[in-house]
């Protein structure tokens, strides 16, 4: 891999920077995209421009990305069959008398009951990001719409539930993922030394936290506040100008009239996708599986070797699969109105298929340039033992936030800090807590991660918008993280 030095870093940070100050991120992501290729064709426009177009197509050349694209625009059929179904009414009727019983105990304490439910959502759906996020803001949005509390909460509450579970209860495919990455580095017992990580590894404990004190003691900072006095005030879901990643086609979908409001018509698909995807991360990863010592031990370690891309998408076919049989089998939908859904649903979602093309072709171009390697690299020479688990932490954040990959700053930075943690006889557990902290921390402030996408696609909120309201709340996170790190820093050292 040629060596880009410091114009490595530019062509991430600044389409990060172009989009949170225009919120045209569809553009800042192109002209990231291009200005990497460029950079990379020793700034000759034309064939820099001709590899910009060829590294958008080569997206498609890896079946994760694929699967993932493919997943993202297959959700659109399925949320359009539980708004149609009448699956969502049902649903908001249920959660209305838990409403009205927390009414009468105190006023307003029915928002902080909603929320925390939203957040123990996220928390027990701690098998994968993607489905995390994408239950918690499809089942909360018309709730929390009801309640008048912002769309950007909603999308924070759902990405600050998803990652930092997934990385904390590591018994799914981010867990196998990580333990591949140790074994890689000649590690024994890998399962053990992960786990033995959790208790340092503090910004995704912080990040729960601070939702929790957030949601319980009904405190916002920052944009996040001005987007709740917005709600509460005017009504308005969105800032003027806002553009929320879901359509008013699908979340405000016409229900189909003549039929009553079934809770289940919404849970049944729902519970559907979140069943399937530790059976598919099982299936996945069966044969994978060399050694086992009994049934039980082949199935924990098949769900380790699972492949998460498969396994949401195969989920979400399955819950619309599902959806067909139960609404047809009612007689709610005909064959032919389920497939113009599908077809309806595909297309209203294809924004955001795109929107992930492009964070993964940035992703791809960043790998090209070596941007992760420089950042990391560039610590080597000047680290001391007391400031190593600090500086890895802020390393593995803004390769994270500028590369929009917790997994790929896990692989590049993991690869670097356990030698140096070696080198300098460091607590182990210690760094690898802060690279894996560092890489959810600069994933959670980054406009081009996939899981903060999916967040605001699920919660139909405004995409930068998100980012602004939850970045105060990461900072503080990070921030006290970071002092954490450096005080255990000297008292280990």
């Amino acid at each position: 891999m040629e060596n880009y030095g410091l114009l490595s870093i530019l062509p991430p940070v600044i389409a990060i920077i172009l989009a949170l100050k225009t919120k045209q991120v569809y553009i800042a992501l192109l002209f990231g995209i291009w200005f990497s290729w460029i950079i990379m064709n020793d700034w000759n426009f034309l064939t820099g421009t001709v590899a910009a177009i060829e590294g958008l197509v080569n997206v498609f050349k890896s079946e994760g990305n694929t699967r993932t694209i493919m997943f993202s625009a297959l959700v659109g059929a399925l949320l359009l069959f539980i708004q149609y179904s009448r699956g969502v009414e049902g649903f908001i009727n249920k959660l209305n008398v838990l409403i009205g019983y927390f009414e009468k105990k105190q006023t307003g304490y029915s928002k902080v009951i909603i929320q925390l439910l939203a957040l123990l959502t996220g928390i027990l759906l701690f098998v994968e990001t993607s489905i995390s996020s994408l239950t918690v803001g499809t089942l909360y949005r018309p709730v929390f719409d009801k309640l008048k509390i912002s769309r950007e909460k909603l999308a924070y509450i759902a990405d600050s539930s998803s990652a930092p579970t997934s990385i904390l209860i590591p018994f799914n495919a981010w867990g196998a993922f990580i333990m591949g990455l140790l074994l890689t580095q000649g590690l024994e017992n890998p399962f053990s030394l992960m786990l033995s990580s959790i208790a340092y590894n503090f910004y995704p404990i912080l990040a729960i936290l601070i939702v929790f004190l957030v949601i319980v003691f009904r405190k916002d900072i920052g944009p996040m506040a001005k987007a709740e006095k917005r709600v509460q005030e005017t009504g308005e879901l969105f800032n003027e100008n806002s553009k929320p990643m879901l359509s008013d086609t699908i979340t405000s979908y016409k229900p189909k009239e003549g039929i009553k409001a079934k809770a289940y018509n919404m849970i049944i698909p729902l519970a559907t996708m979140v069943f399937m995807m530790p059976i598919n991360l099982a299936a996945t990863g069966w044969a994978a599986v060399e050694e086992y010592t009994s049934f039980g031990d082949h199935l924990y370690q098949a769900i380790g070797q699972g492949s998460g891309s498969s396994s949401v998408l195969y989920a979400v076919c399955t819950a619309i699969l599902v959806a067909m049989i139960l609404y047809r089998s009612q007689g709610i939908m005909k064959t032919k109105e389920m497939i113009d859904l599908v077809i309806k649903g595909i297309s209203e979602l294809m924004p955001l298929a795109l929107l992930m093309l492009l964070a993964f072709a940035i992703g791809d171009a960043c790998n090209q340039l070596g941007t992760g390697q420089f950042i990391a690299n560039s610590s080597k020479e000047w680290l001391s033992p007391e400031f190593l688990p600090v500086v890895v932490f802020i390393i593995s954040s803004f390769i994270a936030f500028s590369t929009g990959t917790s997994w790929g700053t896990f692989a590049i930075m993991l690869a670097v800090s356990i030698p140096m943690a070696n080198a300098h006889q460091a607590e182990l557990p210690l760094i690898i807590a802060a690279t894996l902290g560092g890489g959810v921390f600069g994933d959670h402030c980054s406009p081009i991660s996939d899981t903060s996408i999916i967040s605001s696609m699920a919660s139909a909120s405004d995409h930068i918008d998100h980012v602004r309201t939850q970045l105060p709340y990461a900072i503080l996170g990070g921030i006290i993280t970071s002092i954490m790190y450096l005080i255990l820093g000297f008292a280990m050292a």
